[in-house]
């Protein structure tokens, strides 16, 4: 993978992120700006068959699409299948590459639905809390104060509190990971046309 191309790529990419992301969503809520989807051409210049792929090619996808094989195993992998199958060119070679940018994007749309709901837990856990404190000074500020009940109102409020801070810190990462998803994709595709300029 060329530096031009990586910086060509991101630079694309941002564009379509610029256009997709023109307002404001209340369910994301990270500093990314949020792409629903990704374009397989924009990845992948040549045209892809609708077709079954052999078993091995099938295995080979199951495996470039694992988080947790590295890029550097991936190119040791692709290396194998191909010296196995000379006979592989870019009509497989894409295919491939459609079945690991499906399995991909898959797991992308997951985690961001997961962050939809991650920002819809914290509203409602801020909305709670603000809640609760209100209660709180309308039971200070009568007559006769409910103490117990303001007591019980002030322990929730720190858990919920202190819950809602312990998920605020992890949201980088959990936002940092649709960002990953995608550049892994884009290695791999990117992995793949070598082989079919060789």
């Amino acid at each position: 993978m060329t530096r031009a191309a990586t910086s060509l790529f991101f630079l694309l990419l941002a564009a379509g992120q610029v256009a997709a992301a023109g307002f404001t969503d209340p369910d994301w809520p990270c500093i990314q700006r949020k792409v629903e989807n990704l374009s397989f051409g924009l990845m992948w210049p040549h045209p892809v068959e609708e077709e079954a792929l052999p078993p091995d090619a099938r295995d080979l996808a199951a495996l470039l699409s694992l988080r947790r094989v590295s890029l550097d195993e991936a190119q040791e992998y692709v290396r194998a299948y191909v010296e196995d199958h000379p006979e592989t060119g870019a009509r497989e070679l894409g295919g491939i590459f459609r079945k690991v940018f499906d399995n991909l994007a898959g797991d992308r749309r997951r985690v961001m639905n997961g962050i939809a709901n991650y920002a819809q837990s914290q509203t409602a856990l801020s909305e709670k809390i603000d809640t609760a404190r209100s209660e709180m000074e309308a039971l200070l500020a009568a007559s006769s104060p409910d103490f117990d009940r303001v007591d019980a109102l002030e322990k929730q409020v720190d858990w919920d509190e202190r819950i809602f801070k312990d998920r605020r810190k992890s949201l980088t990462y959990v936002c940092e990971t649709p960002v990953l998803l995608e550049k892994r994709i884009y290695a791999i595709a990117q992995m793949l046309m070598t082989f079919v300029q060789e």
